[in-house]
């Protein structure tokens, strides 16, 4: 398994490791799995997809929605086909939770109404943070004493599910981990945060020159799918609507998708079976290969 913030080398480094190994890769990323977005998304080249065998890259129409449950069952089928011919696999990506779903499962949770997670999506939009915090603390105190009041993601998620089923999400939290029939290494790989940022940056300025603005433009009759309102294609979308000139968008992109990575790191630095190595190492590969 090889984990990381965006921009920080995964693709590079996982491809060189699936070629020692004589093996695929699963990718872990949950938009890069969309046929329609190449550019913003930083999917491996043409080129790098011909070197090695990935799944999950390209495999569905962005009109498709797929959350981490159903990549818990892709990514089990795809290791049972790599399985009948290789001993190892690798697994790449910076989307932490479908990680978690592959690694140790995740509870089975209600079906949660669309149109309360539509509304309160667009509520959070329109009054932000502090709207959100206190909702929340009103209506599932139990989870807004449980410290996550800085993680909008997660409050929007307890509220959604809150006024969906009636109960508090946290009741639905075995925190017990499935058995998995496949040893797991978790490598995970970081860089000086001057750096990887100075790397996003660059890298967002190479998506600009390949076509991304052409790309989005492409997307935009569809641009209220929820699997474009993401970094990189949001921002764009924003500046189509007249909202912010091309120049501070791209500057909007550099900006959400620093603070991406930084909430990647906070995510995976909490799981204490990632062994991390400087993806600027020369011998990162020959490190990961001796954890076997």
């Amino acid at each position: 398994m090889i984990a990381g913030p965006t921009a920080v080398g995964k693709t590079a480094i996982a491809i060189e490791l699936a070629k020692q190994l004589g093996t695929a890769i699963i990718s872990a990323d949950s938009r890069q799995c969309y046929r329609e977005m190449s550019i913003g998304t930083a999917k491996p080249s043409p080129a790098e997809l011909q070197e090695v065998k990935h799944y999950f890259i390209d495999a569905f129409p962005v009109t498709q929605d797929l959350d981490a449950a159903d990549y818990e069952t892709l990514a089990l089928t795809y290791l049972a086909e790599i399985f009948r011919e290789h001993s190892t696999a690798v697994v790449c990506g910076g989307t932490g939770l479908y990680i978690k779903a592959l690694c140790t499962g995740l509870d089975n949770m209600p079906d949660v109404d669309e149109t309360i997670a539509k509304n309160l999506t667009g509520a959070y939009e329109t009054y932000g943070l502090a709207w959100l915090q206190q909702a929340v603390m009103q209506e599932d105190p139990e989870f807004y004493a449980k410290g996550e009041i800085k993680n909008p993601a997660r409050l929007l998620r307890a509220l959604i599910f809150k006024r969906s089923t009636g109960l508090s999400i946290l009741g639905f939290r075995s925190g017990t981990p499935k058995n998995r029939p496949f040893r797991i290494i978790k490598a995970g790989l970081e860089l000086p945060r001057e750096l990887l940022y100075d790397r996003i940056n660059h890298r967002v300025d190479i998506m600009m020159q390949q076509g991304l603005l052409d790309e989005v433009k492409q997307l935009y009759p569809m641009k209220e799918l929820k699997n474009l309102q993401t970094v990189g294609y949001s921002e764009i979308f924003d500046h189509l609507d007249g909202k912010y000139s091309l120049e501070e968008a791209v500057e909007k992109i550099k900006q959400s998708t620093r603070h991406y990575a930084k909430r990647q790191m906070t995510w995976f630095r909490k799981d204490k079976d990632i062994h991390w190595f400087m993806a600027s190492d020369p011998e990162v590969v020959d490190k990961i290969l001796a954890l076997k």
